[in-house]
């Protein structure tokens, strides 16, 4: 392993999620990495038509397949709903170019979906005036998750939408790697009242300080929900039989095995994980509430993402006041801000093994999360 391939294995650890809203704990990528992004081409189409599981799913199997891709070498990447972006060291740019053309057709082919695709040199964003800094943050003691800022993220997958830096065909038709992704477990009711879906951006001329303090009022609002509204309760998500998202697995999963084969398997799997969930008792070296609390423990609810987004249990009050501080912010010109409301959240998994701890899980909101917000984000902002 390179030095340079070591520089996000390297970064120190943050546990408190607060510690993120500091722009000082930011690092910039090392000179000549590359900026990956991804998105689906309509998407707001497929989630009216009740395909948001799908659309989260092919967004998480972007992460999925370059963790597969990449194997123990550590990467930053942050997840978006409908799509996700990462960032590598020089040495593996062509093998990231590679999968996710694969995955494109394999998408494309599969779901009749579009997926975006491309890929930058970190020195093309820089020469834009912005930048792509990175710091980790620790859900847990097993798993941690990519934060970013410096704008240069943002402005890639502007890039990306418009057409720049399409990443081209691929050169086998070798189906994608998607061991561990998964979508089984069924949404998660709102406990407090609603599960709301948030985006708020810096606006030009806004500082990162300035950005900083409006982040922290934000998180000292949500700070007040149990659990600063994290909507994957202690006791982790509802566990159904047969579960909905089998087949939505099953076609993304299946490389060169036939979809029926590939789908009766994960059946029999999700039939046996039903009744060791179900029994709630250790069998053999699987703890089935432990397996739970974990997976609530390392699930991304909150992130910084050239930005702050969030998928919190909220109640109508908090929500209220979340709402004033960001209109207040937003007609000062400091933010542009995007929200949306639900009544569940919904978890996409990426399982390397059941028996290890360092399992990671996607949360955003049931009918529609990140993709809606950043809708209403649009529409606010042409208003």
């Amino acid at each position: 392993m390179t030095r340079q391939d070591r520089f996000y294995e390297q970064l120190p650890k943050h546990g408190a999620f607060s510690a993120l809203a500091r722009p000082e704990v930011f690092v910039p990528l090392p000179q000549h990495w590359v900026v990956c992004c991804t998105d689906i081409v309509a998407s707001t189409d497929l989630i009216a038509a009740g395909e948001y599981k799908t659309v989260n799913m092919v967004g998480a199997s972007v992460i999925a397949a370059m963790m597969n891709t990449l194997g123990d070498t550590a990467f930053p990447y942050s997840f978006g709903g409908d799509g996700a972006s990462f960032a590598v060291a020089p040495e593996h740019a062509g093998t990231a170019r590679e999968t996710l053309a694969r995955l494109r057709d394999w998408v494309r082919d599969e779901f009749g979906i579009t997926l975006r695709a491309a890929q930058m040199p970190i020195e093309r964003i820089r020469a834009e005036g912005l930048n792509v800094t990175v710091a980790r943050y620790a859900v847990s003691e097993d798993a941690d998750y990519a934060m970013f800022s410096g704008g240069g993220l943002a402005w890639a997958e502007q890039q990306m939408k418009a057409g720049a830096y399409s990443i081209g065909a691929a050169e086998t038709e070798e189906p994608p790697d998607l061991t561990g992704l998964s979508c089984r477990w069924s949404n998660t009711p709102a406990r407090n009242g609603l599960i709301m879906s948030l985006v708020v951006l810096p606006v030009a001329g806004t500082g990162p300080h300035q950005f900083s303090q409006i982040a922290s009022e934000l998180l000292e609002l949500t700070a007040q929900l149990d659990r600063s509204g994290h909507p994957v309760p202690v006791s982790g998500p509802a566990l159904k039989f047969p579960p909905p998202g089998l087949m939505i697995e099953a076609r993304l999963s299946r490389g060169y095995i036939p979809l029926s084969l590939r789908a009766l398997w994960l059946t029999a799997g999700s039939a046996i994980a039903r009744f060791l969930f179900g029994r709630g008792k250790p069998t053999g070296s699987f703890d089935p509430d432990h397996y739970l609390s974990v997976l609530s423990a390392n699930s991304d609810f909150r992130k910084f993402d050239d930005g702050l987004k969030m998928t919190v249990d909220c109640s109508p009050a908090v929500r209220d006041r979340v709402l004033d501080l960001l209109e207040r912010t937003q007609q000062a010109g400091q933010i542009r801000f995007g929200l949306h409301e639900q009544d569940a959240a919904m978890v996409t998994c990426i399982v390397p093994s059941a028996m290890r701890d360092d399992h990671v899980h996607f949360v955003d909101g049931a009918s529609g999360g990140y993709t809606q917000a950043a809708a209403d984000l649009q529409r606010r902002t042409q208003s």
